[in-house]
């Protein structure tokens, strides 16, 4: 996950990223850090009145199934959109990249919340997933059982209940498996500050966890990022598919769960392993905690009942 916060790694591994980069060599450039990172920092280089974002990796990412190959292939399918910022330079030894800057306003859920945005969203994902394939494929499910090995051999803290809910998550995944999708170009990790407002289109930043997927991950994901409320995500769901689809809304709710439990896991892992200066154990705890509240309601059984088309 990333662009939320900002952190700070030795000034040794900005230098050294700057003297690697070959468009600006030799001439003198304007460095700053950007607001957000929870795996990577960002910074703001200003070379002769350009401005271009340099993205630096984080350390032991790995551990958090994060693919740096497959993160620059999905960003320059990305960017063959106009959806996603155009790869300006890639540094393949150190991982780094240097991207387009997109001017415009940052989002944040408050910004979101509105039938017109939400719209434009919508025509912004329907861009997104029409890009060519990316290089791998991205599921969820199996994104836990990957973080659960991780959480037992690296002696990881994780909630004390958590393992007592894999069943339902099995439910689930059985209940959207149902009226699944093609799998398309997605990104899977969409905070509302990975969207920018540049006037025509809400462009979308940061494709280090995206690959192939359902659609209705993405939709479902941003919703529980954004906080919409039942309205807003009609509105997302009948925008996106062009009419109401109760069987396709009841999916995306479940994916919207979903990230919650899976983010989870990568909070908890991030708590072991991180060097950053944040408080992972209050993230993953938190998204635990809205995780529970939604699947001990009423709700969860009657999206499982329509994404299975059943009758009540």
């Amino acid at each position: 996950m990333s662009n939320r916060f900002a952190t700070t790694q030795p000034m040794s591994r900005v230098e050294e990223a700057l003297g690697r980069v070959s468009l600006w060599r030799g001439k003198d450039v304007k460095v700053s850090s950007l607001s957000g990172g929870l795996t990577n920092e960002n910074y703001l280089v200003v070379c002769a009145l350009e401005r271009y974002v340099m993205r630096i990796p984080g350390k032991s990412t790995e551990l958090l199934s994060i693919d740096r190959a497959n993160e620059v292939y999905n960003t320059k399918a990305a960017a063959s959109t106009g959806i996603g910022p155009a790869v300006i330079e890639h540094v393949p030894e150190l991982d780094v990249m240097v991207l387009e800057f997109i001017p415009g306003e940052t989002m944040s859920a408050q910004a979101l919340q509105s039938d017109e945005v939400v719209r434009r969203m919508a025509e912004s994902f329907k861009r997104l997933h029409a890009a060519p394939r990316f290089l791998k494929d991205f599921d969820m499910f199996r994104l836990i059982e990957t973080y659960l090995r991780i959480v037992d051999q690296h002696k990881v803290t994780i909630p004390s209940d958590y393992r007592a809910r894999l069943p339902l998550v099995a439910e689930i995944e059985r209940a959207v498996r149902v009226g699944a999708l093609p799998v398309v170009s997605c990104h899977n990790d969409l905070l509302c500050e990975n969207f920018i407002d540049d006037g025509r289109w809400l462009r979308i930043v940061d494709y280090e966890l995206s690959g192939n997927n359902d659609a209705c991950f993405d939709l479902g994901n941003t919703a529980q990022e954004a906080s919409f409320d039942d309205d807003l995500r009609s509105v997302l769901c009948e925008a996106y598919f062009g009419r109401p689809d109760p069987q396709q809304l009841a999916r995306m709710n479940l994916f919207a769960l979903m990230s919650d439990v899976g983010w989870t896991l990568w909070g908890a892992i991030q708590a072991r392993i991180s060097t950053l200066d944040f408080d992972f154990t209050d993230y993953y705890t938190k998204r635990w905690d809205r995780a529970l509240t939604v699947m001990e309601s009423d709700r969860v059984t009657g999206w499982l009942r329509e994404a299975r088309r059943e009758s009540p």
